[in-house]
């Protein structure tokens, strides 16, 4: 059986984080792919015939759909060189348990910014200070998580820390406050040109118009803002969203 790294293309929304751990892989492994962007809220038949959960990404390697994140970086870590999973089976193990405590930090992200009222944000908060504390005990000495080898733990948390170039914009949560290795973690990997052009460069403008449209106490904040990247003023109606991925 043939496994293609030729001919991928990769099924998109600008803003999911899970898009973003695909395109880092992708452009780590120096292949060549053709991103196609659809609108979540509005997803066409064809897509939905490609992904059985209705959710991006899905690469197509060869004309066959491969849908879910965890799934297309494992297939590309063993299909293509330059691998970004460790060589020895145990820490092979212990960083896909990484991958899915970064899926978990995301789902934290997602009751922060969909939380009702203060209370519900604030607790949504201290979850999130919680998870990020227990990444600072797993750290060494950096530059990655592996050390200095970026592996596909880097790959699933730099988008979770591209949430807070925003966030941080809207007020100081101390989320990642007294976390000087996440801090540390997350500036390297803002610099890596993988991760840089993982999301649009309009990236922060669509990611403030996303929050202020929510129903939620982050969504309130923001709306007040006149200072955020989002065109200036929030236009909800610009942004279409899936907000259970997002």
């Amino acid at each position: 059986m043939t496994h293609p790294t030729h001919d991928l293309t990769l099924i998109s929304h600008p803003l999911c984080p899970y898009v973003q751990r695909a395109v880092i892989a992708l452009t780590e492994k120096s292949l060549h792919f053709t991103r196609i962007d659809i609108d979540l809220a509005n997803k066409p038949d064809w897509f939905l015939a490609l992904s059985p959960l209705g959710k991006t990404p899905v690469l197509r390697a060869g004309g066959q759909p491969i849908f879910e994140s965890a799934a297309i970086i494992e297939y590309l870590e063993e299909t293509a060189p330059g691998a970004l999973h460790p060589s020895d089976l145990l820490e092979r193990a212990r960083h896909r348990g990484w991958v899915e405590f970064a899926s978990t930090v995301l789902n934290g992200i997602a009751c922060l910014y969909n939380a009702r009222d203060a209370q519900a944000f604030t607790a949504a908060a201290r979850a999130l200070h919680d998870r990020f504390m227990q990444a600072e005990a797993a750290l060494g000495t950096g530059p990655w998580f592996a050390g200095p080898h970026f592996s596909l733990v880097d790959a699933a948390f730099a988008p979770v820390f591209r949430y807070f170039d925003v966030l941080d914009q809207i007020g100081d949560f101390t989320i990642l406050t007294g976390l000087p290795k996440v801090a540390a973690w997350r500036a390297a990997l803002a610099a890596r040109p993988s991760v840089r052009t993982a999301a649009p460069a309009d990236y922060p403008a669509r990611l403030a118009r996303f929050l202020a449209a929510r129903p939620s106490h982050l969504g309130a904040l923001v709306a007040k803002r006149r200072d955020m990247p989002a065109d200036r003023v929030p236009h909800p109606q610009h942004e279409s969203l899936d907000a259970t991925r997002l």
